[in-house]
């Protein structure tokens, strides 16, 4: 265990260094960018399934990345001059933000929306008529997106419901418009009311592919929080994946103990 007031360290980064052979090709800045767009998007997805902490994918992805960069003798621009590792580093970064917003697809459309939404407003008021072409794009509708729970619509404005306001007495088994925008934020609001056990209780009444694609929406949330400097609310999100091993764990826990309940009942 860590000390909060410790200077101990979380995490460690090993960094593999191999020698680079003497006969290594060069290659273009677009077959460069090619390699990194087809071998980056499976590095992260191992790192995921690893769960490293939202707040160090952006770093633990340069390993991955630079592996691509410099296993050529040089990485050549389209004016003839070799590629400098400050370059490289930001192609990476920019594959980074490709790679996860293509994970959307494992979305529904009302948490597309609702993550749209989100980048652009956070949880202030926007117009009904951008809410509502945003939608239309999205194939949704406002008014079911009040319907589902994550959202208020009053006087020509819109605003996406903030954790404390969702529906109290959640239960994902009830919800007849279930959205993996509203299980991660009621995870997290679970998590940082009571605790593990608390979020575990409602990973537990959750099909695993749910849960994990919530899992994914908080890594997507941390990156947005991140890059708009909200840095309270992208705590939670990288809190619910630190966390996440061990809601997962009591989770098949109190689903074991559950199905044993009804056993007996049954019995």
């Amino acid at each position: 265990m860590r000390g909060q007031g410790s200077n101990a360290l979380a995490s460690s980064v090993v960094l593999v260094c191999r020698p680079r052979p003497q006969d290594a090709e060069t290659t273009t800045r677009r077959q460069f960018l090619s390699a990194l767009r087809k071998e980056l998007p499976e590095a992260l997805r191992h790192l995921q399934t690893g769960n490293i902490a939202p707040v160090d994918l952006a770093q633990a992805a340069i390993g991955p990345g630079m592996a691509v960069f410099t296993r050529y003798s040089e990485v050549m621009e389209s004016d003839g001059s070799a590629m400098s590792v400050r370059t490289a580093l930001g192609l990476i970064n920019q594959v980074l933000d490709e790679t996860l917003s293509e994970q959307e697809q494992d979305f529904d459309p009302d948490t597309r929306w609702a993550l749209s939404w989100f980048e652009q407003y956070g949880h202030e008021a926007g117009e009904y008529g951008d809410a509502e072409t945003l939608a239309k794009a999205k194939n949704v509708g406002v008014a079911g997106l009040v319907e589902a729970g994550i959202l208020e619509s009053r006087a020509g404005k819109v605003r996406l419901l903030q954790r404390a306001e969702l529906s109290d007495g959640w239960e994902p088994g009830a919800d007849t418009r279930l959205t993996i925008w509203e299980v991660t934020q009621q995870l997290i609001r679970r998590l940082e009311e009571r605790g593990e056990q608390g979020a575990a209780e409602l990973v537990a009444g959750l099909e695993p592919s749910t849960a994990e694609t919530a899992r994914e929406l908080g890594y997507r949330l941390y990156q947005t929080c991140e890059r708009q400097g909200w840095a309270q609310e992208a705590r939670s999100y990288n809190a619910l994946v630190v966390s996440w091993p061990e809601i997962e764990r009591l989770g098949r826990h109190a689903g074991a103990g559950g199905q044993r309940q009804e056993d007996l009942f049954r019995g």
